[in-house]
C-alpha cells in the first residue's frame, strides 16, 4: 500500500510541473497572439488602400475600354467584355491547365490539430478537383507541409522552411515573388493561397483563397465591388502603373494570408496548451482523491490491526 501512496503522490508532482509548463506556454501563446493580431490590423488597412486603387485603375480601363469598342474599336467578337481584362496578364482568364496550390503550415508542434486540419482538408480538395497531379502545381511554406504531401505522393515544385512568429516579407520575398513570376510566365493559370484563417482565439477556419489572376471578371462585369471615390492623376500612365502595382498588390495579398495564418497558429498554440492546462489540474484532481482514498484505507487497516492485536493480547 505505501508503495501506492508513493507511486501516487510522484504522479501528481509530475502532472502539476507538466501543468506549470503548458500554463507558462498559454501565456506566451497568449502574448504571441495579441502582437500578431496588432501586426494584422496595420496589414488591413494597407491592403484596403491599394486594393482600392487596382479596383479604380481597372475599373476604369474596362470602362475605356468598353467604350473604343463601342466606339467601332477592333476586338474579338468571340470575347464576351469580361476579356477586356487582358490589358494586363495578371488580369487575365485563361483557360485552366494548371493550378498552384500555395500551402502554409506550421514546422512547430503542440497546436492541436492545426496541421492535420490543413492536410486533409488538401487531400480532400486533391480528389475532388483533381484526377491526378498532373494539374497540381504544389508549393508550400513549412517542412512538416513539404513531406506531408511528398509522402503522399505529390511533386513539390518550391518551398521554404517554417517561418518566425511575426513574418516579415523579407523571409518569404523570394517564394512569393517567385509565384507571381511563375504564374506571369504561363507555369500554372491559376493561384490559391491554402491556410487556416484567424476569426478568433478560440476559431479558425480553413481557406482556400483565389491570388491569380486578380481581379474576378464576374464581380467586374457585374459592378459588385463599388468603386472608390477617389480621383487620381496617373503619372506617366494607368499602364505603367499597373505593371508595378499588380505584381505589389498580389504579394501583398499573399503576404497577409501568412500572416493571417500565423495568427491562427499562434491562437491554435494557445488554446491546445490551454486544454492541456485543464487536463492536467483534472488529473491532479483526480489522483489527489485517489491518494486520499488510499490513505484512509491505509489508515483503517492499521487501526484494524492494531485493534485485532490488542484483543489477542486480551
Amino acid at each position: 500500500m505505501s508503495a501506492s501512496l508513493i507511486e501516487i503522490q510522484k504522479r501528481i508532482d509530475s502532472t502539476r510541473k507538466t501543468s506549470q509548463i503548458t500554463s507558462a506556454m498559454q501565456m506566451v501563446s497568449a502574448s504571441k497572439l495579441t502582437r500578431s493580431e496588432a501586426i494584422i490590423k496595420q496589414y488591413e488597412k494597407y491592403a484596403k488602400r491599394i486594393k482600392d486603387m487596382v479596383l479604380h485603375l481597372a475599373y476604369s480601363n474596362l470602362d475605356q475600354l468598353a467604350e473604343e469598342a463601342n466606339n467601332g474599336e477592333e476586338q474579338d467578337d468571340n470575347q464576351s467584355g469580361a476579356t477586356y481584362l487582358d490589358y494586363h496578364d495578371m488580369l487575365l482568364v485563361r483557360p485552366v491547365l494548371k493550378t498552384a496550390y500555395l500551402i502554409i503550415a506550421s514546422d512547430q508542434g503542440l497546436a492541436g490539430g492545426y496541421n492535420s486540419s490543413i492536410f486533409s482538408s488538401m487531400l480532400e480538395l486533391f480528389q475532388k478537383d483533381h484526377d491526378s497531379a498532373d494539374g497540381i502545381f504544389l508549393m508550400c511554406i513549412g517542412d512538416s507541409a513539404k513531406r506531408f504531401f511528398e509522402k503522399a505522393g505529390y511533386s513539390i515544385d518550391c518551398s521554404i522552411p517554417g517561418i518566425s512568429d511575426y513574418p516579415t516579407f523579407d523571409e518569404v520575398r523570394d517564394l512569393v515573388r517567385k509565384s507571381v513570376t511563375l504564374y506571369r510566365q504561363g507555369e500554372f493559370d491559376e493561384l490559391y493561397v491554402c491556410y487556416n484563417h484567424h476569426v478568433n482565439a478560440l476559431v479558425s477556419n480553413f481557406r482556400v483563397e483565389k491570388m491569380l489572376p486578380l481581379v474576378d471578371v464576374d464581380e467586374m462585369d457585374n459592378r459588385k465591388t463599388p468603386r472608390a471615390n477617389v480621383d487620381y492623376l496617373f503619372e506617366p500612365s494607368k499602364e505603367a502603373i499597373l505593371e508595378q502595382l499588380l505584381p505589389q498588390y498580389a504579394e501583398s495579398l499573399i503576404y497577409g494570408s501568412i500572416v493571417d495564418a500565423k495568427t491562427a497558429e499562434h491562437a491554435a498554440r494557445m488554446t491546445a496548451m490551454r486544454n492541456a492546462t485543464d487536463n492536467a489540474k483534472s488529473l491532479i484532481s483526480d489522483l489527489t482523491t485517489e491518494l486520499n482514498q488510499s490513505r484512509q484505507a491505509q489508515i483503517t487497516q492499521e487501526i484494524t490491526e492494531i485493534v485485532g492485536g490488542a484483543a489477542a493480547l486480551e
